[in-house]
């Protein structure tokens, strides 16, 4: 559904409207303290994750980006425990208490390893499926596992919409002014964008946060809870690799190869989905018409006002948690 479609401004414009400002009917509007971290080990990792909720609830996974960490879904999932969903919030890879179980595994940050962290953690928690929702890496996240693993997914919230790409799409040069919104990640390409992230990754993640949310005014308290997640050992190694992977200036690992080529092909994504997109996010994003094909299922777009940035789900939770609310009824 492209932004000018006429249904979605009929049946969505009062409930983005509310949503935006923080507020759902019937669902809790401040956030709870944090439940403390467990965790379950894949062949890889030990992933630590907050759990809310009923444990025989329906599952839904919010899956941050960088440089966030779970804290941006601290008030997204309380609301959705109060519905009777089992919340799941993991921290990803390189960040918080997840762990490689091996000094030997390579500190990988290609999409697809990510995406396969979830299923693994899915299949060690027993969970068939769920509705996975995200931002940043975290939509890249649950797209890819709505694309190449549909049955696991019960519906998707994907802010900025259908992020999956490849390394041949990132070797195509952009228009001057796109590149430079992706100044870090050629920073990133360098040995000294490596040392300077290692160097200053508070101070780098607090920059990216401002640019990328520019009317978000978050205080010192509210960033220092996040930041503490970069702390883990090998934060530093899988954000470079990341980046480096998307311009084909680093390997990945044979294991996913085959995974990669399949979402080189950019499959489209066939579960029901929302996608979001904020009216002040400082961060690259795709316009929505442009991705709107690669949607094929029941499908919303909702673009949250109120200066909204990048980080939606901390910014205008109560959008964020209606969003999984409503795929249902989509």
């Amino acid at each position: 559904m492209s932004k000018s479609d006429p249904s979605r401004r009929l049946v969505l414009s009062a409930a983005v409207a509310t949503a935006a400002a923080g507020f759902v009917p019937g669902i809790a509007s401040a956030a709870t303290a944090m439940p403390p971290l467990k965790s379950v080990k894949t062949d890889l990792l030990d992933i630590a994750y907050a759990e809310y909720g009923p444990a025989n609830g329906p599952v839904a996974i919010l899956l941050h980006g960088w440089p966030y960490d779970i804290h941006s879904f601290e008030e997204v999932a309380p609301r959705l425990a109060a519905q009777g969903y089992r919340v799941i919030v993991p921290y990803l890879r390189g960040y918080g208490a997840t762990r490689f179980l091996s000094t030997d595994s390579m500190r990988n940050g290609e999409p697809a390893a990510l995406a396969v962290d979830t299923v693994a953690m899915m299949d060690a928690l027993g969970i068939k499926s769920a509705v996975l929702a995200g931002f940043d890496w975290g939509a890249r996240n649950a797209d890819i596992i709505a694309a190449l693993w549909p049955e696991r997914v019960k519906g998707l919230v994907s802010v900025s919409g259908y992020l999956i790409g490849s390394q041949a799409a990132g070797r195509n040069p952009l228009p001057p002014a796109a590149e430079l919104q992706w100044w870090y990640q050629f920073y990133f390409a360098t040995d000294r964008g490596r040392d300077g992230y290692a160097k200053y990754t508070r101070d780098f993640a607090g920059l990216i946060w401002r640019l990328a949310s520019p009317k978000w005014n978050f205080d010192d308290a509210t960033f220092a809870r996040s930041a503490a997640a970069f702390d883990n050992p090998d934060h530093v190694a899988i954000s470079i690799h990341n980046y480096r992977w998307r311009l084909g200036l680093a390997e990945g690992e044979a294991r996913y190869a085959e995974i990669e080529q399949k979402l080189a092909a950019a499959p489209v994504i066939t579960v029901p989905t929302i996608t979001m997109e904020g009216d002040a996010n400082g961060a690259p994003h795709p316009e929505p018409a442009a991705y709107r094909a690669k949607f094929t299922g029941r499908y919303a777009h909702r673009t949250i006002t109120g200066g909204i940035g990048h980080n939606l789900p901390q910014e205008a939770p109560g959008a964020f948690a209606q969003a999984v609310l409503d795929l249902p009824r989509l």
